[in-house]
């Protein structure tokens, strides 16, 4: 095989500098002065001494590495090269039975050849940073303590487009400090300052995703020029070609430990298999389809009443899901005959229920027979068809509002599990499973999208209540804990899910201003008072007494009291109230199927 040009190159260079360390050792073993008989086997020596270390770094591999890029890695890859070469170098010698070779020499050749070529490759690395950060990267500092700003440090290092020129750390203890030449400049309530004193562009936050430091940052640096970036997260490495720092989000402020999947349970129960998912076209329904998707199902059946939604969710499963069977459905769950068609033709093994009305106002007033058909009945006629066409598992996506509900749209989806628990009677084949959760980060008709159009426009952003808080977390994780609660569900159980602490809707607002790189002055934030059936709080009952725990940390069940509802005499009722039954009627008919329900 032909070896390249620079190859050869690096290779006839390592073995100059290894001839070098060969006469070095033996100056040094004669104290600089080396006796003529002594010259001629090191002569004898040395093509030995060439060949045995170009195997050895051959051998190696250490001609892979790239020397702008050396790191410890490749330096003990060489230290195993230069040894190997050193043994072979030793057994040549020995072999020739060259007389009264001086054996000292073969120890301090390896060990000079060793400092003689890492000084070459850290040498280049050198000339190569320093010519890179000469030729105008942009300056920026890192946001985070000594240990959080190593990694981002190293990432950076050879970076032409970022210089690195200060560090701000949290931590008092740490300012003065330096790590790779690069200085501790103050603390993060300074962080603005710094910037400007320094002339950065930009500020790298290295701190964990969802800390405290973070969120400070953000604060700190609002109302200034400075731009906030954060390093890809690992699944953004691997879709991003040449991916370095950006733009940081909501996300990252909000970050929480990535959720722990039963990667080889899910495995078995969607590889392979057809997973039929209804409401497939919205937020968690796509990512659930997402989710099948990566898991390798069979055949994903999605089906969704709205045909945009199918269109999108079908051009972006085609692009990058080539390889995997889709159907791609326009159907109403309230239609139980086209559902169950679409159900009895392909058979699933596993149904994910999304579909439903969720947006509490518009459900209090106005359409309140719209949640029942589609939230009571629309999850009855799914439930039932899955057990018709005998899946393994259903999983029914509920919400934290079902829990001591206050609204119309927490009552009915609270009385959808009971239909489900109901259902699971009649068909003990099927794994029938509810899963609660709150609000999700991005979602359709929520506030992120809402306030995201507000500050484009100028303001105000409208928070219904200084106090009112919120659990949130984002779709990818919602989605693989309902897939995992569904893989270890038995049949009837609820399930809650771990949501983290509760946040403020005006401290989320105040985070999405800031990161608009505006401040409070800018887009003011104006209160506009709860609206219909709104709690200040929403209860997910994680709590001991009200759960049981799972061998999933974030993963727990509901215990649930009382008797399940009559099925057919619940789907009498709400077929014979009409197209527009009264508000009162609904709300009073709601109370005797949910008795925890206290509209107000």
């Amino acid at each position: 095989m032909r070896l390249p040009r620079n190859t050869l190159f690096l290779l006839a260079a390592d073995l100059a500098l290894v001839l070098l360390a060969g006469w070095a050792a033996f100056w040094l073993r004669f104290n600089f002065v080396i006796p003529e008989e002594f010259v001629q086997l090191a002569w004898r020596a040395s093509p030995w001494c060439v060949l045995a270390y170009g195997i050895g770094l051959s051998l190696a591999r250490v001609y892979r590495q790239v020397w702008s890029y050396i790191g410890l890695p490749e330096l003990r890859q060489l230290a195993g090269g230069i040894m190997l070469g050193g043994l072979l170098t030793t057994a040549a010698v020995l072999m020739q039975r060259m007389p009264s070779f001086p054996r000292s020499v073969l120890m301090l050749q390896p060990l000079i050849a060793l400092v003689l070529l890492g000084a070459a490759r850290a040498g280049w690395r050198t000339f190569i940073e320093r010519r890179t950060l000469g030729h105008g990267g942009r300056r920026m500092v890192i946001v985070g303590s000594l240990q959080d700003a190593s990694d981002a440090l190293r990432a950076l290092k050879g970076s032409a487009q970022w210089q690195p020129v200060g560090i701000v750390s949290p931590i008092a203890a740490e300012v003065g400090r330096s790590m790779q030449n690069v200085r501790v400049l103050g603390q993060t309530a300074a962080i603005t300052d710094i910037c400007e004193a320094v002339e950065a562009e930009a500020a790298l936050v290295a701190s964990p995703a969802g800390s405290r430091d973070r969120r400070e940052a953000l604060m700190n640096a609002s109302g200034s020029r400075v731009t906030l970036l954060t390093m890809p997260r690992p699944d953004e490495w691997l879709k991003t070609e040449n991916a370095g720092p950006r733009r940081i989000e909501l996300e990252d402020l909000l970050g929480r430990t990535p959720v722990q999947l039963d990667e080889a349970g899910l495995a078995e129960l969607l590889s392979g298999q057809t997973v039929l998912v209804t409401g497939a076209g919205g937020s968690i329904g796509s990512e659930l389809c997402r989710q099948a998707a990566r898991f390798g199902v069979g055949r994903l059946i999605c089906v969704d009443v709205s045909e945009y939604a199918v269109y999108q969710l079908e051009q972006e499963m085609r692009e990058n899901h080539p390889q995997m069977h889709g159907a791609y459905y326009t159907a109403n769950v309230r239609e139980v005959d086209r559902l169950r068609a679409i159900a009895l033709k392909h058979r699933p093994a596993v149904m994910l229920h999304a579909a439903a009305y969720k947006h509490v106002p518009l459900m209090e007033e106005l359409n309140e027979v719209e949640a029942l058909r589609t939230n009571v009945v629309g999850t009855l006629n799914a439930a039932r068809v899955a057990g018709e066409c005998g899946a393994r598992r259903f999983v029914m996506i509920s919400t934290d509002k079902a829990v001591n509900p206050t609204n119309v749209m927490g009552a009915s989806k609270r009385l959808a599990e009971l239909m489900v628990q109901g259902v699971a009677a009649n068909f003990p084949q099927t794994q029938y499973v509810s899963v609660r959760f709150g609000n999700v980060l991005g979602s359709s008709g929520s506030v992120v999208p809402l306030f995201t159009t507000q500050i484009a426009r100028g303001g105000p952003v409208t928070v219904t209540h200084p106090e009112i808080v919120r659990y949130f977390m984002t779709i990818p994780e919602a989605a693989q804990l309902v897939l995992q609660a569904g893989l270890m569900g038995r049949s009837g159980q609820i399930f809650v899910l771990d949501m983290g602490e509760p946040m403020k809707i005006v401290e989320l607002a105040r985070m999405l201003i800031r990161l608009s790189g505006r401040t409070e002055q800018e887009i003011p934030i104006s209160y506009t008072g709860l609206r219909p059936g709104e709690k200040l709080y929403e209860e997910l009952l994680a709590d001991d007494e009200t759960t049981e725990p799972t061998p999933h940390p974030k993963l727990r069940i509901a215990k649930t009291n009382g008797s399940l509802p009559d099925i057919e005499a619940v789907l009498r009722w709400i077929e014979e109230a009409g197209p527009a039954p009264s508000q009162e009627e609904i709300r009073r008919w709601l109370r005797t199927q949910v008795p925890e329900y206290a509209p107000r």
